[in-house]
């Protein structure tokens, strides 16, 4: 059986893969006449510790993504799902993704945008496997 989703979020962190995900959560948000949420996390983590990095940073690259997630919303839109929105938020992507509230179906990337990332094969998309509470899609 085919389950309906009413509420579908697409992680994005500006990588190829994210990019992949974001057609793939626009298909299966038309298909199921769903509301899409475009969540980006602003890995304060990866920061280090808290007196190791400077707020403002932190404060302006949450600006710069949430000038890239209202583009990517208007592309979204024109491509014809009605409802969308944008959630960017600081902290570990693992943890923020996979307490999404309300959220039926996770749409990202296998792999993430840093090198590391790439190296470590999906260790943020691995986590999110492990811990959603919903169902997750992973896009290769």
């Amino acid at each position: 059986m085919i389950k309906h989703y009413r509420k579908i979020a697409a992680a994005i962190d500006f990588s190829k893969q994210s990019m992949k995900a974001l057609d793939r959560a626009v298909l299966v948000a038309k298909d199921n006449n769903a509301d899409l949420v475009l969540v980006n996390v602003v890995d304060t983590k990866s920061f280090g510790s808290v007196a190791s990095y400077d707020l403002k940073y932190a404060d302006k690259l949450k600006e710069e993504s949430l000038t890239k997630m209202d583009g990517l919303k208007n592309q979204v839109v024109a491509a014809g799902v009605p409802v969308v929105e944008v959630v960017v938020q600081e902290g570990s992507p693992k943890e923020i993704l996979t307490e999404l509230p309300g959220v039926e179906l996770l749409i990202c990337g296998a792999t993430g945008v840093t090198n590391l990332e790439k190296i470590v094969i999906g260790s943020v998309a691995e986590r999110i496997v492990r811990l959603a509470t919903c169902d997750v899609q992973l896009v290769r």
